[in-house]
């Protein structure tokens, strides 16, 4: 099982949000599944609890809708008066952050966190004014609706049928110090409807046939009780991480497949979905890039990348791990995600190679404490077989091979040069060396070659009775013996340091130019600046031209010009483009919608805004299909994305 020590970066890290967090406000969200549940109440008898506590508490926004009951809580609370704002001959009411500031009490009442602020104050959005105040060190405490998460828009239309304009994005409830669940009984809420507590009377009626109908109060409620139920899942794994706890804790079921080249993936994602489905939970398809990932085949990559899409599809989670192992960083993620099942394929190989090498299964299941694991077996269709073959053929260099046997030839014809000069020690160190430098230079299959070719070679030429494989003095038993462990190790541990060294080259590259994009990001305060900036790194990176599609509002988009890596965007592209944009998912090249299309297009977007679309066409088509090179690709967009929206908000003011 994994140690949950902190190691000293991770502490360093704890300490600076440990410091942050002082010098920050802390928010509490009493959250409803919808309007009439009485989080606006439950807000102000907290506020009276703390008035009784002697604790400073002012009210910045609060909305009554004419409720008796609520205004009678508002008796003895200190109310800081709004600001008036004029729009289209109507008095708009906001709140006033100047005067908050200046009054800093401890906690502030700020009603409805996704209200729209009306034009001409500081912020758009009230939960922008929230978080200016956390800045300055004052606690918040506030009302939201669950339709009103962005996260969840789509579902909320969905089910509903109607689309929510003003939305929060998710890191406000991520980062939120507490939520607290209100809720009501749907026929509760109902009959509340009924007596008038919610809307006046002309209302009611509207409301019973739309957003109030029975169905829809039931799944709002649900969707409450999950975003309260994750956040103190979230609670828990920092609590159990920051308090080095190695045992899991199995409150709720998280499940984790571990995914690879191999057909057998497919069927595995599916099956720990419908494993999910019954449990009632989500999954996690799980990636483990070791050092032999260097040598995969473009057909087990794009296989990995398919299988992801697969996961991610069938509304799973997806991650890419890196290590030296398979078993221990699947583990350690398990652990450190409170994972409960971990779902693995049957092992494929013989078990005389599962002896002599090892086994992943083995080892995860070994290793796993107390998470449950799930082994499932592969069907044994024509198609998979086929693949299995096919990958077999793609990976064997016969040309590596050959030159193996000609260097233990080399070795071979000087060993015989040498052979009454020197010892028999040092000629089996000749051999020794010859298979190091063909495990540097030809990989690990030259290498185990080598040593039991140079084993043989040397019995056959070098030990009495010469020119035969029979041996005279059972003494050179122990010295073939040791001759081919130490050779097969020695060739197992040059390869591997070998394929450790090309990735650790490959992260290097990866955390640099990612390093170099942000510095040009930070410094680019224009769009036009940004986008130049993120187009130059994206495309040396991945050698591939580049094409930007921009909103202009009212989802008509434009493609960039004068880039000086663009390609062109005809009417097909750009209508994938298009498409792209719309349903906020990537499309094209090297992906299983609208494949037929030139370039890989995905979206630019942020939890707040849909900026636009990306367009890549890489010289090197095959590198879309490696999951590692997606995986910073989408880094790379993400922080364009940001740098975008960074950019819009800033010319805006």
């Amino acid at each position: 099982m994994k140690d949950l020590k902190l190691t000293p970066d991770e502490i360093l890290a704890k300490i600076k949000a440990e410091e942050a967090e002082k010098s920050k406000g802390k928010l509490k969200i009493f959250l409803g599944a919808i309007a009439g549940v009485g989080k606006t109440y439950a807000m102000l008898e907290a506020a009276q609890q703390l008035k009784q506590e002697n604790i400073d508490c002012v009210g910045g926004v609060i909305i009554t809708h004419g409720r008796m009951e609520t205004q009678a809580l508002l008796s003895d609370l200190e109310i800081i008066p709004q600001l008036e704002v004029k729009y289209k001959d109507v008095t708009l009411n906001e709140p006033d952050i100047d005067a908050i500031l200046k009054r800093k009490p401890k906690i502030v009442l700020i009603d409805e966190l996704a209200h729209s602020n009306a034009p001409g104050v500081r912020h758009s959005k009230r939960y922008q004014d929230v978080e200016e105040l956390l800045q300055a060190n004052i606690d918040v405490y506030t009302t939201l609706n669950i339709q009103h998460i962005e996260s969840l828009n789509d579902i909320i239309a969905q089910i509903t049928g109607i689309k929510v304009q003003e939305t929060v994005p998710d890191y406000i409830i991520e980062n939120a110090h507490e939520i607290k669940l209100i809720d009501l009984p749907p026929d509760e809420l109902i009959e509340r409807l009924n007596q008038g507590k919610i809307y006046l009377a002309d209302q009611t009626q509207n409301a019973l046939k739309n957003f109030f109908r029975k169905g829809n109060l039931i799944a709002l409620r649900e969707l409450a009780l999950r975003v309260v139920a994750d956040k103190v899942d979230a609670q828990m794994l920092k609590y159990r991480i920051s308090e080095s706890i190695e045992n899991i804790w199995p409150i709720t079921e998280k499940i984790v497949v571990c995914i690879g080249p191999s057909p057998l993936s497919y069927k595995l994602v599916r099956a720990t979905k419908r494993m999910a489905i019954v449990l009632k939970t989500n999954f996690t398809a799980v990636y483990v890039e070791t050092p032999n990932s260097i040598k995969m085949s473009e057909v087990d990559r794009k296989r990995i990348t398919r299988t992801l899409e697969l996961a991610e599809n069938l509304g799973g989670q997806t991650a890419v791990l890196s290590g030296h192992s398979v078993s221990n960083e699947l583990i350690n993620f398990a652990v450190s995600q409170n994972v409960t099942k971990i779902v693995i394929g049957k092992p494929a190989r013989p078990r005389v190679l599962e002896i002599l090498f090892g086994s992943a299964v083995d080892e995860i299941i070994r290793k796993s404490g107390d998470i449950d694991i799930y082994v499932i077996t592969g069907s044994k269709d024509s198609d998979n077989t086929q693949l299995i073959k096919s990958d077999f053929k793609n990976e064997i260099n016969f040309n590596a091979y050959l030159k193996a046997i000609i260097i233990i030839a080399c070795t071979t014809l000087l060993v015989k040069f040498l052979f009454h000069r020197l010892t028999q020690v040092n000629l089996v160190m000749l051999y020794q060396l010859a298979i190091v430098i063909i495990a540097v230079r030809y990989g690990k299959g030259a290498s185990i070659l080598s040593s039991v070719l140079s084993v043989a070679v040397f019995d056959f030429f070098f030990v009495p009775p010469y020119l035969s494989f029979v041996i005279a003095d059972t003494q050179y038993l122990v010295t073939f013996f040791v001759m081919l462990i130490v050779g097969l190790t020695l060739s197992t541990l040059t390869s591997t340091v070998q394929n450790q060294a090309k990735l650790a080259r490959k992260r290097e590259l990866s955390t640099s130019v990612l390093y170099r994009m942000t510095c040009d990001l930070i410094i680019a305060h224009s769009l036009d600046s940004v986008i130049k900036a993120s187009v130059k790194h994206i495309s040396e990176v991945f050698d591939a031209k580049i094409a930007v599609i921009l909103s202009q509002g009212n989802e008509q988009l434009i493609v960039i010009p004068d880039l000086d890596v663009s390609f062109d965007v005809n009417a097909k592209e750009f209508g994938v483009a298009q498409w792209v944009y719309i349903n906020q998912q990537p499309a094209g090249l090297g992906t299983q919608t609208l494949a037929g299309a030139q370039a890989l297009y995905m979206p630019l977007s942020t939890s707040l805004i849909k900026s636009g679309v990306i367009g890549i066409l890489p010289k090197i088509k095959a590198r879309l299909l490696d999951p590692s090179e997606m995986h910073l690709l989408e880094t790379f967009i993400n922080q364009m994305s940001l740098a975008i929206e960074r950019a819009n908000l800033t010319n805006k003011r």
